[in-house]
């Protein structure tokens, strides 16, 4: 039995395509309204805040992923994502099975250094502290040794669905929506982005390998690297659409705090795109070298695709 805890994202719906193709047929989906994504999966309700219920829901798993997500709130995070992940990894630990955390990279330095897996933390902000905070939790018990551990990071999402990142509000939605897109501070900085479906499948394959386990790993992402104003560029060709994208400065990003809580939330986050962003993979693709990686091309092209056929 491999389970998803948090299982209705975007990472999560991709990941259990992938589990089912590729790994098992015995998959349980657990969020507080699972819905199925293949024929078959198993749904059962459970709040993650609640230890018993987290505990009963990851009962019978060999692997257990935690891919919960919570809207960008900095007081949710403070109040809910720690405890969420304490008592799943409580319960993994009751049941023996083995613990995958999707990670992000808020931790790290909002600097051009290489980020490897190595980087020390140095989170500016709430929500940064809080994703430091769970991922020295899991790191702690992959010291503990009680369990197999593995930390897959991703850096920035780009993706079909309800893919939610920057790059896809300020550049693909507004595409879809006929509207020129968007860059936050600048655009000739360069960006690692990782694809949706691939960071999915990495996870997958990741948990299924066992000499992969009690490791932090790296999620592979497209070669080489473009600027925001290339990845806009290549966009708008994708999309048939002018090639008018423009520079949000901080004065506009500013002014849009002052009307929209989610704007303010994302705040601390943009220093990030003042400096190139250099997330290194080198280690996952040395071990996995015929994991086929989405190309920038191809993953605009998909999407496009999809949201012209809705399929």
């Amino acid at each position: 039995m491999q389970t998803i805890l948090g299982a209705n994202g975007q990472i999560a719906q991709e990941l259990a395509r992938e589990l089912r193709r590729t790994y098992t047929d015995d998959l349980r989906l657990v969020s507080r309204t699972p819905r199925p994504v293949n024929t078959g999966d198993q749904l059962v309700p459970a709040d993650l805040l609640d230890a018993e219920q987290t505990l009963k829901a990851v009962e019978g798993s060999d692997i257990v992923y935690f891919t919960a997500g919570l809207p960008p709130d900095s007081g949710l995070w403070e109040r809910q994502f720690p405890s969420m992940l304490k008592n799943a990894l409580d319960a993994a630990v009751a049941t023996g099975a083995a613990f995958a955390y999707f990670d992000n990279t808020y931790m790290y330095p909002q600097t051009a250094a290489a980020q490897t897996e190595d980087t020390a933390f140095a989170p500016a902000g709430r929500k940064a502290r809080v994703r430091a905070e769970m991922a020295r939790m899991v790191l702690d018990e992959m010291a503990a040794g009680r369990i197999a551990v593995t930390i897959a990071r991703a850096p920035e999402f780009y993706g079909p669905g309800n893919t939610q990142s920057f790059t896809n509000a300020l550049i693909i939605d507004r595409l879809k929506a006929g509207k020129s897109p968007r860059v936050p501070l600048r655009d000739d900085t360069l960006r690692t982005l990782i694809w949706t479906p691939d960071a999915s499948r990495a996870l997958a394959l990741l948990g299924n390998t066992p000499d992969a386990q009690n490791q932090t790993w790296h999620l592979p992402c497209s070669e080489p690297r473009l600027t925001y104003a290339q990845f806009a560029t290549l966009a708008c060709a994708v999309f048939g659409r002018p090639d008018t994208h423009a520079t949000l400065g901080r004065t506009a990003l500013y002014i849009a705090g002052l009307f929209s809580k989610g704007a303010r939330e994302i705040r601390e986050l943009l220093p990030r795109y003042e400096h190139d962003n250099r997330f290194e993979s080198g280690k996952f693709k040395q071990r996995f070298p015929d994991f086929p990686v989405t190309s920038y091309d191809a993953g605009l092209r998909q999407i496009k695709h999809e949201w012209e056929t809705g399929k």
